[in-house]
């Protein structure tokens, strides 16, 4: 039985990032494969509970934080393993998320993802003012001592760390596309009122599927504060995160397992070219590769609205017309 195109195409993208450090030594180009690979899977983390929930959350970094400085503060406060702040902002995590499923599962749309924007907000305020503990605005540094019980690797060793967590993430929206729970979230989605005619417990199905978005979204966290190095509250409870987020999906394919990766790659890659290439000009210009950026992915959305995934089957659908 032969894979769907795109369950071929991921095999290639991530083998692709598999032998990459065993070619490839540039520091620069390691750094932005594991890049691509962390943002695509907090994306795809994301996709679980906005794309195949219909859940839409405007403020996803709440958890990112929560494993960041769950890590962060294991590590420079109480000198314990990082992977120890993982499972700390896990379980965590795993309680917002139920928290916040539980209480805003009866809004709908935009209410929805107001509730999240509060609760991210407010974390961003305690994490700010509580500088006894977080230090407040400054951040936290986060030591590097090597090894991998403390995660101090190098650039190829985080590669894989970050594959792991991507092909984690993946494998997370594939059971849910050809799974009894999937279909019932995707019924959700589509139209509440008739899932919960047929029986589906849409209430306790949603709270699901936040809370392990939730959970995944607070490892990718706790991973990017150790590659990092700082953690400052205003960029990892920031509004701005929770959007990179959700726009990486809806560029790759809301709802889609490949989706969020193709975004990643599309928007990381072109982010980080435009800002090598623009960001040295002189006053009146130092912005400029901003407002290219934001065109591009005005020009996607506009004309491809279902997608990079749609509008790759939008080409092959062309191509088998006109080979008949």
């Amino acid at each position: 039985m032969s894979l769907p195109p795109s369950r071929r195409a991921a095999a290639v993208l991530l083998g692709v990032a598999a032998l990459a450090p065993l070619i490839v030594r540039d520091s620069f180009v390691l750094d932005s494969l594991i890049l691509i690979l962390m943002w695509g899977a907090l994306s795809a983390a994301w996709n679980v509970a906005g794309g195949y929930a219909g859940q839409v959350s405007l403020g996803h970094a709440a958890f990112f934080g929560i494993g960041a400085y769950s890590a962060a503060l294991m590590t420079a406060r109480f000198q314990q393993s990082p992977w120890l702040g993982l499972v700390l902002g896990v379980v965590l995590s795993l309680a917002a998320g139920g928290a916040i499923g539980y209480l805003s599962n009866r809004l709908r749309g935009p209410y929805f993802a107001l509730s999240t924007i509060a609760f991210s907000q407010v974390l961003l305020i305690g994490a700010s003012r509580w500088r006894g503990f977080t230090a407040g605005s400054e951040g936290i540094p986060v030591p590097f001592r090597p090894g991998v019980w403390t995660l101090g690797l190098g650039h190829v060793a985080w590669v894989y760390v970050a594959l792991v967590l991507a092909v984690l993430c993946y494998a997370v929206e594939i059971w849910l596309e050809g799974s009894r729970i999937g279909y019932q979230l995707a019924g959700i989605r589509e139209d509440e009122d008739a899932a919960e005619a047929l029986g589906i417990a849409s209430r306790r199905l949603k709270v699901f599927a936040v809370t392990l978005s939730a959970a995944l979204t607070s490892v990718g966290g706790t991973l990017w504060a150790q590659y990092v190095g700082f953690v400052d509250p205003f960029y990892v409870f920031s509004i701005d995160l929770s959007i990179r987020f959700a726009l990486n999906t809806i560029i790759g394919g809301l709802g889609t397992a490949l989706g969020p990766f193709l975004g990643s790659i599309l928007i990381t890659s072109l982010e980080t070219y435009l800002r090598a290439t623009f960001s040295g000009f002189k006053t009146g210009f130092a912005g400029i590769y901003l407002v290219i950026y934001g065109t591009a992915l005005i020009l996607v959305v506009r004309f491809a609205p279902e997608g990079l995934i749609g509008l790759a089957g939008r080409f092959g659908a062309w191509r088998a017309r006109a080979d008949a």
